[in-house]
C-alpha cells in the first residue's frame, strides 16, 4: 500500500495516544506502531525524503505530531514525547471518521501556527487558507523538483537555438567541470574539431591522462539519434582502438540505439539533451544561485546536557 500522508496518520496518532492511559509516549514509538498497524513492507518504512537522511513515514509521523500539538490536541513533555490533551480526548470523543488540517482549522491555536508571519494572518478567521498537501519538507522537495525540471527543460531550449560553436564549447565546459579533459585549455584543444571519422574530439579521462576518451557531438532538434549513428561512432572507436566514448545530443536517442551500444567492445556512454541539462545544472555550467534556502533540524547534541561548546 502507498505510504499514508501526515492527515491520514492524524486520527491513528491520536488514537495510539489515548491507548496510553495519560502516559507519555515517544514518537518513535509510534511510528513503530503505525507502520504496523499499517502493514508497511520494510521497503515503505525505509523509503527516504529525496534529501536524504530521513524516513518519510517517520517524517510524516513526526509532522502529524506536530501539527497535533499546535491544534492543542497533543502536549509535548519532553522532547520526542508527548501525550493527549482534554482537548485530543474532546475530538475522540466525537467519534470523527479523519481528522486532517480542515477539522484543526476550528481551534484558534492552530489558525495562529499555520498564518504566523504570512499575509492570510490578517484576514479574517473565516477566510479559508489552502494548506499544501505532504509535510513541509515534502512539500518544499517537490517544489525544488518542478523549478529545477523547468529549468532544465530552459537551459535544453536555450542550447538548441545556441550556434554549433556554442555548444562545442559548453560541451567542453560541461565535460571539464565534471573532472575529465585535465584543464579548459586542454580539452578546448582537444574537442571540437571537424569531424574525424565519427568522431568530433578526444580529452583525457583524468588530469594525469592515464586514458583516453573520444567524443561526438551532435547539436539535433527533433530527429531522434538512431542506431546508424551509433555504429559509426563505435567503428571509429574500434578503428582507434579506443575503450571508451561519450555520445552526447541535445536530442534523444531511440531505444535501438540505447540497446545497441551493449554490443561493442568499446564502453560508451549515451547522453541525450535532457541528462545533459540536469548535469549542467548539477555542475553549474549555464546556471547560477538566484537563492538560497537552508532547511534546518533541531540539533540533539545541544540540548545534550553534557554538551560543551569546546
Amino acid at each position: 500500500m502507498p505510504i499514508p500522508d501526515y492527515e491520514t496518520l492524524m486520527l491513528p496518532v491520536l488514537r495510539f495516544a489515548a491507548k496510553s492511559g495519560g502516559v507519555e509516549v515517544s514518537t518513535p514509538e509510534a511510528a513503530r506502531v503505525l507502520a504496523n498497524e499499517f502493514g508497511l513492507s520494510e521497503e515503505e518504512r525505509t523509503a527516504l525524503l529525496p534529501s536524504g537522511g530521513t524516513f518519510v513515514f517517520a517524517s510524516r509521523v513526526s509532522w502529524a505530531c506536530t501539527y497535533l500539538k499546535k491544534a492543542g490536541l497533543l502536549e509535548a513533555t519532553r522532547r520526542g514525547y508527548f501525550r493527549l490533551t482534554r482537548r485530543g480526548e474532546q475530538v475522540l470523543g466525537s467519534k470523527p471518521e479523519r481528522v486532517n488540517n480542515e477539522l484543526l482549522d476550528q481551534f484558534p491555536d492552530f489558525r495562529e501556527f499555520r498564518t504566523r508571519g504570512k499575509k492570510e494572518a490578517r484576514k479574517p478567521a473565516s477566510a479559508p487558507v489552502q494548506l499544501p498537501v505532504g509535510t513541509p519538507e515534502e512539500v518544499i522537495g517537490a517544489q525544488y523538483d518542478l523549478q529545477r525540471k523547468a529549468l532544465a527543460s530552459e537551459i535544453l531550449e536555450t542550447v538548441k537555438s545556441a550556434s554549433p560553436q556554442f555548444f562545442e564549447r559548453m560541451v567542453v565546459m560541461l565535460l571539464v567541470k565534471m573532472g575529465y579533459g585535465g584543464s579548459l585549455q586542454d580539452a578546448g584543444k582537444a574537442v571540437g574539431r571537424s569531424g574525424d571519422g565519427g568522431v568530433d574530439g578526444e580529452i583525457k579521462e583524468d588530469k594525469l591522462g592515464l586514458d583516453t576518451i573520444y567524443i561526438q557531438a551532435k547539436r539535433w532538434d527533433g530527429t531522434k539519434i538512431g542506431s546508424p549513428q551509433i555504429d559509426q561512432f563505435a567503428g571509429a572507436l574500434q578503428k582507434k582502438k579506443a575503450r571508451k566514448g561519450v555520445f552526447i545530443t541535445t536530442s534523444t536517442f531511440t531505444v535501438e540505439a540505447m540497446r545497441s551500444v551493449a554490443e561493442y567492445s568499446s564502453r560508451i556512454v549515451l547522453i541525450d539533451g535532457p541528462t545533459m541539462a540536469e548535469l549542467m545544472i548539477d555542475h553549474d555550467v549555464g546556471v547560477s544561485v538566484a537563492k538560497t534556502f537552508s532547511l534546518k533540524r533541531i540539533d540533539s547534541d545541544f540540548f545534550n546536557e553534557g554538551y560543551t561548546d569546546e
